[in-house]
């Protein structure tokens, strides 16, 4: 056993080090808060593991001075730098990460709770004590200020100070230490050890294990390799540390596997790290140069890039032979990439690639390429139906932009830096705007399709707005001739009009498919025209400062990575690691979990794709198709690691609907619900559960108070509808007065912000009776005082039924209930996931048959009876049970709204 305070000690004094293998700090505040908070208690939190071995044998991360010997951390690298941090009030040298993670750590002596400081909530309070000062200071100068406070209530001085000396002994703490000794631990036993018994459930993968051996040898290794990452990066492109490993696997051996590096001597790891830099940086400069392949978004297939820095190692000179040579493994890796070559098993892929090189060069890659893909390589017009900037196609229209000389709308200039001077940024532009778009019925693939989007200088993007085409392409044809063929865009008027837009995709879809097809055969037989001079790298935006969505998402992106999660790949590609065949693109994808190395990959998918979404969760990726989902789990997910909630800091949830509304504020939200579904197809059922949970009134401040647009908004924004939003419903003159100059402000900002100009009154729409089929109402549950099993928040059993496809027939049954009085018991616990023997406690049932789309709607006519006062036998008569489709919900609710109406 060593006490904590040893342990800090001998950190210190760098007797405790971590070995060059371990990951970085990843943990997040809310992890922090809790393992302070489980030692407070007196919680088990875990002993640590050791092990003891020579510095100059093994790499480590802060070492100083002379060898000897050394204690590195294996398991508790986590809660070591944590307690570190909180207690000293700085990192430990080793330490890689974000340090504000630890600092600022307060502790409230009233109700024992741990928060991070808050000036709003902490500021001259006594009772939140900063917890790095208090290990530092001990808890006597605290003295005077709570005697100053509750100086007449002296129990509670001595209390709190009781409170403040538990907190202080946590140094005290003694942990059950391993230790690993012994000269024939190597670092692979080591690892392998580390592997099996890490508690914080971070794994070290094949490149963490291959890269300690090669630190073990030469420890700069991985600052080496970091420093060719970061040139990279400044340049544009983005890699990983496996990735340039792979690399430098295939020109030190020809093999694919990381273990072949065992026998990789340190001088010639290096001697292969710099020959694999500099090939990849030959192959950079002909994308970018030749191709137009400038920035990380359109480089595809990156995954095959070893093969190319291993062709260049057998190339004499390590350089392509000549132009020819060079546009025929331009060619070869664009295939690659458009057909998810490596998007399967990439060691196999690779092994098989190298070995196809050792015997025939590039004409051989290019044979097996063509053989794997059916004999066939040709681009046909369907391949560009793809959607959204991260389908592997869309490099491939960049890549045309690019080497084409596609020419700007506008100016009528070639999109190439030379000729834009000034104007060399570009923009994605949607040629039939995005609004005019949503509001003609089409969806957010067909509106995001890839044969939807050109590229444009920014200031004819400005320029042109959200006009559609058919108010301006003959406009700038008549100016610049031939300005729309340049963009492959269909020069026939009568596609240009908003009704033919499927008809326009189709056309250019053509044209695109065989530019490319020519493009491409021009490369492979050597027959591209050169250019001048090389492309120059041109800027690229992709993001719309009024696309509600994109904004939804870069603000739940930054949240979390302030929340301690990992920097998300955007738009990426998810590909079926059996097949290679795309499976989604998601718009965020955090692949080594939301903390790295912890947890499953996670997946944001918007477009929801069943098929491709059953075979993600098969494959153990954590999937959410909703933003708010996401950021709800996360939410949870700290608030467990921490153990409590933090007090809000928010007035806002402690206002509730019992405060006057009036104006009619609770009927105009459930309306604004309905009016959704009638007019822009659009369920909110999270909407409903908020409703139900909070009432209308705390519903509306929870939204105008999160950190960004719900999904909701984000979805009556693309529909062209966010008069139907809450915010648009709070600025009306009838209910301003329910908030504060705050909320107000934040509600008429998102709306500005995406282009929506409220008008005076919003009108309530004639066509909504008083007992219309659809739902006009939700109230919290009433207890009839049953017995109820499986409790759940309504929230959950809303989410288990809209993901089931049932939600419909369960909101409308719930209206039902309400509106005559029946106790909603029933209705709002345990239904779908209640087992068949407590569904005798509930007045009515859903149970999802095998078939999509289909729900069974079982009646409990015994306490339908009992409630109602009706007769059983009249209820088993008018109200069976039976099979309803998902797409008919209102069938239930106004059979049992009849029913009700003629017997009661």
């Amino acid at each position: 056993m060593t006490k904590l305070s040893t342990i800090l000690d001998q950190i210190e004094s760098g007797t405790v080090l971590l070995p060059e293998f371990q990951r970085g700090y990843v943990w997040n505040r809310d992890q922090v808060r809790g393992l302070m908070r489980s030692l407070y208690l007196g919680y088990p939190i875990g002993g640590l593991l050791l092990w003891e071995t020579e510095t100059d044998g093994t790499a480590i991360r802060g070492a100083s001075g002379a060898g000897g010997t050394r204690l590195l951390l294996l398991d508790g690298q986590q809660r070591i730098t944590s307690l570190y941090g909180v207690i000293r009030g700085h990192a430990p040298t080793f330490f890689e990460g974000n340090p504000a993670t630890f600092t600022g750590l307060y502790f409230n002596v009233a109700d024992q709770s741990f928060e991070f400081y808050a000036p709003s909530k902490m500021a001259g309070d006594p009772r939140w004590v900063n917890v790095t000062e208090l290990f530092r200071d001990g808890p006597v100068p605290y003295f005077t200020a709570l005697t100053t406070k509750f100086g007449d209530e002296m129990d509670k001085v001595a209390l709190y100070l009781e409170r403040l000396n538990t907190l202080a002994q946590i140094k005290d703490h003694d942990f059950f230490d391993e230790k690993i000794t012994g000269r024939d631990k190597t670092v692979d036993v080591v690892v392998d050890i580390f592997n099996r018994v890490n508690s914080g459930g971070t794994q070290l993968s094949k490149g963490d294990l291959a890269l300690a051996r090669i630190c073990a040898q030469w420890p700069e290794a991985r600052h080496a390799m970091r420093d060719h990452l970061s040139r990279w990066e400044k340049a544009g492109f983005t890699f990983t540390l496996d990735w340039l490993l792979r690399n430098i696997t295939a020109v030190a051996k020809g093999r694919s596997v990381f273990s072949e590096l065992g026998d990789v001597s340190a001088s010639d790891f290096q001697q292969a790290l710099t020959r694999s830099a500099d090939y990849v940086d030959s192959f950079l400069n002909a994308v970018s140069g030749r191709l137009g392949v400038d920035h990380d978004r359109v480089l595809m297939g990156r995954s095959g890039i070893p093969v190319i820095a291993r062709l260049l190692h057998r190339t004499p000179g390590g350089k392509f032979t000549d132009a020819e040579h060079r546009d025929k493994v331009l060619f070869w890796h664009i295939h690659a990439g458009l057909w998810g070559r490596f998007a399967g098993s990439v060691e196999t892929v690779l092994q098989q690639d190298y070995e196809t090189l050792e015997r025939s060069g590039i004409d051989g890659l290019i044979a097996s390429l063509e053989r794997w893909r059916g004999g066939n390589l040709d681009i046909q017009a369907h391949d560009f139906e793809a959607s959204t900037i991260g389908s592997r196609f869309y490099p491939l229209l960049y890549l045309l932009t690019r080497v084409k000389g596609a020419r700007d709308l506008g100016s009528g200039l070639p999109l190439r830096a030379e000729t834009l001077g000034k104007l060399s940024s570009l923009q994605v532009h949607h040629i039939f705007p995005k609004a005019v778009l949503y509001k003609a019925g089409y969806d957010r693939t067909q509106v995001n399709a890839i044969a939807n989007f050109c590229f444009l200088t920014q200031d004819s993007n400005l320029t042109i707005g959200k006009r559609p085409p058919e108010d301006y392409f003959a406009e700038v044809e008549e100016k610049h001739p031939g300005v729309l063929a340049s963009q492959w865009i269909p020069t026939d008027p009568e596609l240009w009009r908003v009704d033919r837009y499927g008809d326009f995709l189709a056309a250019r879809r053509e044209l695109l498919a065989q530019a490319a097809q020519s493009f491409l055969n021009e490369l492979r037989t050597g027959k591209a025209p050169l250019a001048d001079t090389p492309l120059q790298p041109v800027t690229v935006t992709v993001e719309e400062p009024d696309d509600a969505i994109g904004a939804q998402i870069a603000s739940l992106v930054a949240d979390l990575v302030e929340q301690g999660c990992a920097q998300p790949a955007l738009d990426a590609e998810i590909a079926d690691p059996a097949t290679g065949r795309q499976l989604a693109v998601a718009e965020a994808y955090w692949p080594d979990g939301l903390q790295p190395g912890q947890g499953k990959p996670v997946v944001l998918e918007l477009d929801e794709n069943p098929t491709a979404l059953a075979r993600l969760t098969e494959l153990g990726y954590e999937v959410f198709t909703a933003v708010d989902a996401l950021r709800g789990y996360v939410a949870r997910r700290n608030e467990n690691a921490a153990g409590e909630q933090p007090t809000p800091q928010a007035d806002y949830q402690q206002l509730n609907a019992a405060e006057s509304d009036g104006a009619g504020f609770d009927k105009a939200m459930h309306d604004i619900y309905v009016r959704a579904k009638k007019e822009a197809n659009y369920t909110a059922g999270y909407f409903l559960s908020l409703l139900a949970e909070h009432g209308a009134l705390a519903t509306a401040r929870k939204l105008l108070h999160a950190p960004a647009v719900s999904d909701g908004f984000a979805a009556l924004w693309e529909r062209g509808r966010l008069d139907l939003t809450v915010e648009a419903l709070v600025i009306d003159p009838r209910f301003a007065g329910l908030f504060t100059e705050a909320e107000l402000d934040m509600a008429r900002r998102r709306l500005q912000q995406f282009g929506y100009q409220p008008s005076t009154i919003i009108a309530e729409p004639d066509s909504l009776p008083a007992h219309a089929d659809e739902p006009t109402g939700l109230e919290p549950p009433v207890s009839d005082g049953s017995q109820r099993h499986n409790k759940r928040p309504v929230s959950e059993v809303l989410a288990d039924a809209e993901k089931a496809d049932v939600a419909e027939i369960f909101g409308s049954l719930i209206m039902v209930a309400k509106e005559f009085d029946l106790p909603q018991e029933g209705f709002l616990n345990g239904i779908m996931i209640t087992p068949p023997e407590d569904r005798r406690q509930h007045l009515v049932w859903i149970a999802l048959l095998k078939r999509p789309g289909r729900a069974r709607v079982a009646f409990n006519h015994k306490r339908l009876a009992q409630r109602t006062g009706m007769a059983e036998e009249n209820l088993q008569l008018q109200l069976p049970t039976r099979n309803y489709d998902a797409a008919d919900s209102t069938k239930a609710a106004a059979t049992l709204r009849e029913v009700l109406t003629k017997f009661r």
